[in-house]
């Protein structure tokens, strides 16, 4: 059996030990990016593709009649047509909590960024301390994450991770209800109009669906209690960005921090890559990214593959369920 991964640069794999993935199968070939026009070849011969973002639609399927299983190093599934993989026969299955730990922290940084201002003070050390007056500077608002209410939009894995680290540094955390349809009301979580007008910060961690689509709209942003902040490690799609750059300039929001934007890479005309934004934080979609989270979703990868080989495939996405 033949594997192929298509974008094995999202993994940077030098760093990592593949030596498992090796043994699963007697031919590999690894290709760092996979642009759409060289989709249908790679996958010609190949009986297993890992991928992260190359898309595999119905044409590239129909075009690898080998084609048994694949591998998304990824929790989202997007970019793989499930229904087309399933008629097919093609078990698709995806990784996920690999980075719960990695992501976590990372929005634990950029509540503390916002808390803190140390991206604007980390400029002014370079530029004005110098000329000061005074032993320190004192020109950006700093607070203390102690004492405030921190609201969480989506409570997985990954959102009661970030409550236990909030809850460590003192802040009294809201999760709101539910935004799935029909899910019934819970009673240890908030309405959404109750959480915006109550928390300090929020933080999302909410799938991107039809439902939470540009969630964060100037209504959402109006709602939110005054100088409020709003983190986003999650989609950049559930924010409206052009409302939030208002947001932002007009200084009804007290800042935003963003690991994640609609369309990555970005143009560099993009609406929060203006330089005269205030306090607004913005991070590569790097969240994830730590070494220890790249080996975790590698090895489940592994497992993913070893589970279809044994002919009981597990984490699967596309209602397949033998090999």
């Amino acid at each position: 059996m033949k594997g192929v991964i298509l974008d094995s640069q999202t993994l940077k794999l030098d760093e990592l030990d593949f030596s498992a993935l090796e043994r699963q199968l007697s031919h590999w070939t690894y290709y760092e990016q996979t642009g759409p026009d060289a989709v249908k070849n790679r996958l010609r011969d190949a009986t297993v593709a890992v991928t992260n973002k190359v898309v595999i639609d119905a044409e590239a399927l129909a075009a690898a009649p080998d084609l048994k299983l694949i591998c998304i190093s990824a929790t989202g599934t997007n970019n793989v047509d499930l229904e087309a993989a399933r008629r097919q026969g093609v078990v698709v299955c995806n990784v996920s909590g690999y980075g719960t730990e990695t992501v976590a922290q990372h929005t634990l940084a950029l509540m503390l960024g916002l808390a803190t201002r140390w991206h604007q003070y980390d400029r002014e050390a370079r530029q004005a301390w110098p000329r000061s007056s005074m032993f320190c500077r004192m020109d950006h608002p700093v607070f203390d994450l102690n004492g405030k209410t921190l609201g969480l939009i989506g409570h997985g894995d990954l959102g009661r991770r970030v409550e236990a680290l909030a809850k460590a540094f003192g802040m009294t955390v809201l999760v709101a209800q539910s935004l799935r349809p029909g899910a019934a009301p819970q009673a240890d979580r908030v309405p959404l109009n109750e959480l915006l007008a109550r928390s300090d910060l929020i933080s999302l961690h909410c799938p991107l669906t039809a439902e939470t689509d540009k969630l964060v709209n100037a209504d959402f942003l109006a709602a939110m209690k005054p100088g409020a902040g709003l983190i986003n490690t999650a989609r950049g799609g559930l924010v409206d960005e052009p409302a939030l750059a208002r947001a932002l300039r007009e200084g009804t929001l007290g800042g935003a921090a963003l690991d994640v934007l609609s369309q990555e890479p970005p143009p560099a005309d993009h609406p929060l890559l203006a330089e005269d934004l205030p306090n607004l934080i913005i991070t590569p979609h790097s969240a994830w990214v730590s070494r220890e989270s790249r080996q975790r979703l590698l090895d489940g990868v592994v497992a993913n593959l070893r589970a279809w080989q044994n002919g009981q495939p597990c984490n699967v996405v596309n209602g397949l369920t033998s090999a």
